[in-house]
């Protein structure tokens, strides 16, 4: 069922799920890290959705609207009726394969400014190295002070399978470790650090080179094991799920 030793943030790897569903164009699974779970696995504990479609690596963009829809229904359930969300773009805009979370941020429609009673309002903190200040740090204090119904937090993701690079859609009421996927391990942002729902959304975007040559290479010695491998059209990617986690988002609050 489930498998700690590979590196990876989709929980369809780390604890094996079936399929729940599949509407011809998304494959649709669920999986829940109870405590028990999370403490064999070294896993936080929480639900996983992941959303899995070939639309963006195919350029099936006739496809992009129906993504769209069936992402935002989830990230909505997760945020169980939250009317004022706070969206956070984590990583490196100057990254390409770690600019998702920028990315998405630019493509917000922010309403706080027009109703706020409902809105969407974001922030993106960029990383440690450009700023001097934690992640962490900002989006607490801006938190505490904006007093959001929920954190909607997007970055980018590492997976164990190549194909999976630009592929699926994970939500997660887990919160998420910023630089985790890429073992830079950050102060983690969930509930309990933040005392607000925190719903993360995330693309893998990058695999090891370790964990490939352990999947296709009968189980060959881990090697390399700081080099990351990403597509050479990462940047064409990165984009278009942007343009479907964002489209998610603005959905929300009905803009």
């Amino acid at each position: 069922m489930e498998n700690r030793g590979i590196l990876t943030d989709m929980a369809v790897e780390f604890c094996k799920s079936a399929k729940n569903r599949d509407d011809g164009v998304i494959s649709y699974y669920e999986v829940e890290v109870d405590g028990a779970l999370a403490k064999k696995l070294a896993r936080p504990q929480g639900r996983y959705t992941t959303l899995e479609t070939r639309a963006v690596v195919t350029g099936r963009t006739d496809d992009y609207g129906r993504v769209t829809e069936a992402l935002g229904a989830c990230i909505r359930e997760y945020c169980k009726g939250a009317d004022k969300i706070m969206v956070v773009g984590l990583g490196n805009p100057d990254l390409t394969a770690d600019a998702l979370g920028d990315r998405v941020f630019k493509r917000l429609i922010i309403t706080r400014h027009l109703n706020p009673d409902k809105y969407v309002c974001a922030l993106t903190p960029n990383v440690l190295g450009m700023t001097g200040i934690e992640s962490y740090d900002i989006i607490s204090a801006v938190s505490a002070r904006v007093k959001p119904d929920a954190l909607v937090v997007v970055d980018a993701l590492t997976a164990a399978a190549p194909n999976r690079i630009a592929s699926a859609f994970q939500v997660t009421d887990s919160g998420i470790t910023p630089g985790s996927g890429v073992e830079n391990h950050r102060r983690r942002l969930d509930r309990a650090s933040l005392g607000v729902n925190v719903v993360s959304v995330g693309v893998p975007l990058v695999v090891y080179s370790s964990t490939i040559a352990k999947e296709y290479c009968d189980g060959a010695e881990e090697t390399g094991r700081d080099m990351i491998v990403t597509p050479k059209d990462v940047d064409i990617l990165v984009e278009d799920c942007a343009k479907i986690i964002a489209g998610a988002i603005n959905g929300l609050t009905g803009v």
